[in-house]
């Protein structure tokens, strides 16, 4: 087995923000291979962060986060909320809030979650791309399975936890959000947000997209 030393254990640390003693026994784990070591501490933050984001904890805390085009044509406000005061304040989050925001301006969402979106607007898709997949001449068992695949497509388009971040298209908003929550130990959300662009009229009104 290599030996792990204190300056392995801090190249670890400064890489992954994870504390020595687990970035020590990532290390051990893998015969001091750092890209291996620093795959697990990932894999294991992306894990704990999921649980942190189904435990029903409070997030009151957070930011108000506004961006608005140089040429006053365009604009976002996105509220991103996170359980404490302490992480609300960090460089870390501060920049979570600002790409989502850049991100809104990018991708144009309509809803957060998929179950923002009114079941109405769903059906309506779904009988369109129903329609489409039998005019196309599939059976009805193969022209469901079509429908519903676009419909996938339909999700990752409105919903913005479906849609590949504008900086890195191989994750998703949620998959960025689950990185972020990683990283700073605690529960995060986005909570609502608003696009505006001069001229423009959405399904949602005056508010844009929640």
């Amino acid at each position: 087995m290599a030996e792990i030393t204190a300056q392995m254990v801090k190249q670890l640390r400064d890489a992954t923000g994870v504390g020595p003693l687990d970035c020590k026994k990532a290390l051990e784990m893998h015969d001091g291979d750092m890209q291996k070591a620093a795959d697990y501490l990932r894999e294991k933050g992306l894990a704990k962060a999921a649980k942190k984001l189904g435990a029903g904890r409070s997030m009151n805390e957070g930011v108000i986060e506004v961006y608005q085009h140089f040429n006053k044509r365009i604009a976002v406000i996105v509220e991103v909320n996170c359980e404490t005061d302490f992480v609300a304040k960090t460089e870390a989050f501060q920049t979570f809030a600002r790409e989502i925001a850049l991100h809104i301006v990018s991708a144009a969402p309509q809803y957060v979650r998929r179950e923002d979106v009114p079941q109405a607007v769903i059906d309506h898709e779904r009988d369109i791309q129903m329609r489409r997949a039998v005019e196309e001449g599939k059976p009805t068992n193969i022209a469901e399975k079509v429908a519903e695949g676009r419909m996938a497509k339909f999700f990752e388009e409105i919903v913005l936890m479906e849609q590949p971040y504008y900086k890195d298209e191989e994750k998703t908003i949620e998959q960025f959000l689950k990185e972020t929550v990683a990283e700073l130990g605690e529960s995060i959300v986005i909570r609502r947000f608003a696009r505006y662009a001069l001229g423009e009229v959405t399904d949602n009104g005056a508010e844009g997209a929640e």
